[in-house]
């Protein structure tokens, strides 16, 4: 966990224009912001000017930024910073409107993930994408196989799998097991074996320990300086602040879509780091009003897994912690009846007994889960229609739901908790993890339930956003907020995330 003070005596952050002109000498001299490792030889990749506009968003406006062989790089900002779609230019997934991409010293213009995959760059993303019904050598080689005569030569496939399997210290996954049939961490290996395979000379990885254990994290963080031994440019995206410190040689910084600092990660401490990502001093992560509680909304008693019982009374916030794998997940969704009681009793507020996720929702009880993509949001639909769908209550007349009223419920809710987009009819898909997080949030709120069943609420949510949730959650346990009754939450673990 990190404090954040105002107080630092460590050096100034090295400043960079955020005009989004590209400046001075030539970049790989300072490799975007900092010295690094790789200063005696010239970048693996250079990105310089680069832009993108989605409508009248500047998403990324003129930045510099560029990766030593050899060298791990932080790359870091709030959620809507620019990170990703920085990232999905670099590999081949969106197209810049002006910039120069070099790999290498060679242009590098990719119009397809394929493309950049082919030359050498690979992104290990928060999300898999991996095929889960396929075998590991069969996801390893995915769009990449040997082929002779339309036919895929198995051989060659499986003996690369096992050789880039080798190289990451893992021989013992078989490349002919069904990938699904793997740990989150033994997938993710795989979808590193993948860019090995491929020969990837630049390796992205995007919130890499989300869903991993800490034995899994260290683990990662010594596979990703062994690939940083072999000359392989690591780009590491994270909003843990201590993984940024204990992995990277150097921090970039974005903020807004531009550069805004960065340098040696031995040079920056924790809250200069943050105060540039926010461009503010963040005084209070962790605010705490006087609390009285009241009724009991919650009650468990010998609940499996883990025999839990504990009370939970209005205005009261309680957090439940565990390694990965201990049943804190199970049994939030028990409560929420997303799985059936094996043993014990819960009762919400004046109901007793197991109940579907439907009569939860009557009952005043809305859960967050911590797989947001396939059962915290529908991707494809807006933020309005996320937001409302659980109550479409007084948003028209009878059954009819007016688009001007739910997007003016959908507007202050956006607005209440910091949702950055380009309004409420866009789509859930096109946001950043973060804002995506904060849209699910936003829709157990608009259904002003009494119980909040939290699993995992920072997950993928910049320091900013997180204090402006804790800050929310706090007021709702306190009944500081008008209109709007106490809420319970519940707090997964916390590694100190920005």
């Amino acid at each position: 966990m990190v404090e954040v003070t105002s107080e630092s005596k460590e050096p100034a952050l090295s400043e960079h224009p955020a005009t989004g002109e590209s400046n001075g000498p030539a970049l790989s001299e300072h490799l975007a912001t900092g010295e690094s490792k790789g200063e005696s030889q010239g970048p693996r990749f250079e990105m310089r000017g680069v832009r993108k506009a989605f409508g009248a968003t500047k998403a990324v406006n003129g930045v510099d930024f560029a990766v030593a062989a050899g060298e791990v790089c932080a790359l870091v900002g709030q959620n809507g910073a620019g990170k990703s779609t920085l990232m999905g230019i670099l590999s081949g997934v969106i197209r810049p409107d002006a910039g120069t991409m070099s790999l290498d010293g060679q242009p590098y213009q990719p119009r397809e993930p394929i493309d950049a995959r082919r030359a050498g760059v690979a992104m290990i993303h928060q999300e898999l994408s991996l095929a889960p019904h396929l075998t590991v050598m069969e996801n390893i080689g995915l769009g990449v196989e040997p082929a002779r005569l339309g036919f895929v030569e198995w051989r060659r496939l499986r003996e690369a799998a096992a050789d880039a399997l080798a190289q990451l210290g893992h021989p013992e996954i078989r490349p002919d097991a069904i990938l699904a049939g793997l740990s989150p961490a033994g997938q993710q290996l795989v979808e590193v074996a993948r860019a090995l395979a491929s020969g990837a000379r630049v390796v992205v990885f995007d919130e890499p320990t989300s869903s991993l254990a800490h034995a899994d994290v260290e683990r990662l963080f010594l596979l990703i300086r062994r690939l940083a031994a072999q000359g392989l440019a690591i780009v590491y995206i994270s909003h843990f602040i201590e993984e940024v410190k204990a992995i990277s040689d150097r921090v970039v910084v974005l903020r807004d879509g531009t550069n805004a600092g960065g340098g040696k990660t031995a040079d920056l401490s924790p809250e200069m780091i943050v105060e540039r990502m926010v461009g503010r001093e963040v005084d209070d992560l962790y605010p705490r009003t006087s609390r009285e509680p009241g009724e009991a909304l919650l009650e468990l008693i010998e609940v499996q897994p883990g025999g839990a019982t504990l009370t939970l009374r209005r205005g009261e916030i309680v957090g439940i912690a565990g390694l990965l794998g201990a049943g804190r997940t199970r049994l939030l969704r028990t409560i929420f009846g997303l799985e059936a009681v094996r043993s014990g009793r819960i009762r919400v507020g004046m109901y007793s007994g197991p109940a579907s996720p439907a009569a939860r929702w009557a009952q005043g009880a809305g859960m967050l889960s911590e797989n947001r993509a396939a059962e915290g949001l529908a991707i494809g639909l807006s933020i309005a229609d996320n937001l409302t769908l659980s109550h479409l209550t007084d948003l028209g007349p009878g059954f009819f739901v007016l688009p001007s009223r739910q997007a003016a419920a959908a507007s202050r809710w956006m607005e209440r908790i910091g949702i950055r987009s380009a309004g409420p009819r866009q789509a859930v898909g096109e946001l950043s993890g973060g804002n995506q997080q904060k849209v699910a949030i936003a829709r157990l709120l608009h259904h002003d339930v009494d119980l909040l069943v939290l699993d995992e609420p920072p997950r993928g949510i910049d320091v900013g956003s997180k204090a402006q949730i804790y800050a929310l959650l706090d007021a709702l346990a306190g009944g500081g907020q008008t209109g709007v009754r106490p809420h319970l939450g519940r707090q997964g673990r916390d590694r100190g995330r920005f």
